[in-house]
């Protein structure tokens, strides 16, 4: 996956100007480029009364333009206001053009690999008796490609994904579900693809024995843990109890 070729709306600013009774009056403020040497950067200044944008300042026209009868004297005043609109017409280069310069030096180029994992889960009632969730989590940027092959082709039907989601931290993360009957021998695997990897990232889960011995394998494996510790610990007490 290629990083993209444009910038696209890279910053926007609401702001609360006032509230009384239940009325609001906001702004917004929006950069926008669409091309990556910033020759097409326009900054647009919105302002609305209770959802209803009464006017807007646009850099390529230079003033507000007001959009109904109170927008208009909006507009008017503010375009006499001499020294806010030598603000307003600088503001696409002091602030959008610096703050995209900014953006391509070190966000396009800022990536974090995905973590990648695959469990078996408990599918939802009345569907099919088994389900796998592959979770690629702690990457960036947000645009990722999951897919699901079973003996490598591609399946598409009972599959269901979750959207790219915030982890709060800056990252992202997104879940993958597939149902599935269970046939020995099968090869199922979880494909990643990100801008991070060189190349896609293919997780693969072992479908060589049925579920329910799967569930076995696991439950001994747990069981033999917990007698070895049981037994170093009685080994550690005898020990201590025939030196002591």
């Amino acid at each position: 996956m290629q990083p993209s070729t444009t910038l696209g709306s890279f910053l926007l600013i609401i702001c609360v100007i006032g509230t009384a009774d239940a009325y609001t009056m906001y702004q917004t403020r929006l950069c926008h480029s669409s091309h990556m040497d910033l020759s097409d950067m326009v900054f647009a200044d919105s302002i609305y009364f209770n959802r209803v944008k009464l006017c807007m300042f646009n850099s390529t026209v230079g003033k507000y333009v007001g959009y109904n009868e109170i927008g208009q004297r909006f507009a008017e005043s503010l375009n006499n206001d001499k020294s806010d609109m030598e603000y307003e017409r600088d503001i696409v280069n002091s602030f959008c053009r610096a703050g995209a310069y900014l953006y391509k030096i070190y966000g396009l180029n800022l990536t974090s690999e995905p973590v990648v994992s695959l469990i078996l889960a408990k599918p939802p009632s009345g569907g099919h008796p088994a389900m796998l969730v592959c979770t690629a989590y702690d990457f960036y940027p947000r645009m990722i490609r999951v897919t699901w092959y079973r003996d490598g082709n591609k399946v598409t039907s009972d599959v269901s994904s979750t959207e790219e989601l915030a982890d709060g931290d800056g990252f992202y993360q997104i879940h993958s579900h597939l149902e599935f009957f269970p046939t020995p021998g099968e090869k199922l695997s979880c494909v990643v693809e990100h801008q991070s990897l060189k190349e896609p990232r293919e997780v693969v889960w072992d479908a060589s024995m049925p579920v329910v011995e799967r569930n076995k394998v696991a439950v001994g494996a747990a069981v033999l843990v917990l007698g070895l510790a049981v037994c170093v610990a009685g080994v550690l007490y005898h020990r201590k109890t025939t030196h002591g």
